[in-house]
């Protein structure tokens, strides 16, 4: 039996919304959470268009949170870091393109969705063993991620 799960947003008008989740992902959790921040409040062509230009590195997801040796963008207006976080983006693309499928088939317009919640948490973590030298090892852990996207008809 397949473990089920909830989303961390609540009180949503299932007429007028559509979710959408990606459990278990192999991205950054600190790339995931910049690229919800930034995404949220965007509508669904909008934010689809801005994460293609993230893939393609013409344009930066500014790093608000996580930004300790990070890199200054010319092309951000109001904040100075930020990267070109490649793999979580294409990662949330497909969540993106999830939930408009999701929205279509309960016959909202597509044109019309915004996203009102966009969250990433940190999933379960893949112990693995780094060998080093003189007979040693240290841990190795992947953290994987969460992602789930909520959009409405406005």
């Amino acid at each position: 039996m397949a473990k089920r799960f909830g989303y961390s947003v609540i009180g949503l008008d299932p007429d007028k919304t559509a979710l959408a989740s990606g459990r278990e992902l192999d991205i950054s959790h600190k790339h995931a959470r910049e690229i919800c921040n930034t995404i949220k409040g965007m509508f669904l062509d909008e934010a689809k268009e801005y994460l293609e230009k993230v893939i393609k590195m013409e344009r930066s997801v500014p790093f608000k949170r996580h930004h300790k040796k990070v890199g200054h963008r010319s092309d951000l207006v109001g904040w100075h870091t930020g990267r070109y976080p490649v793999k979580a983006a294409s990662k949330i693309l497909e969540v993106l393109e999830n939930v408009e499928k999701n929205a279509e088939f309960k016959g909202l317009e597509i044109d019309r969705l915004q996203i009102i919640h966009a969250a990433s948490q940190k999933g379960r973590a893949l112990k693995r063993v780094f060998y080093r030298a003189f007979r040693t090892s240290s841990a190795k852990n992947n953290i994987l991620t969460h992602v789930e996207i909520a959009v409405e008809e406005r």
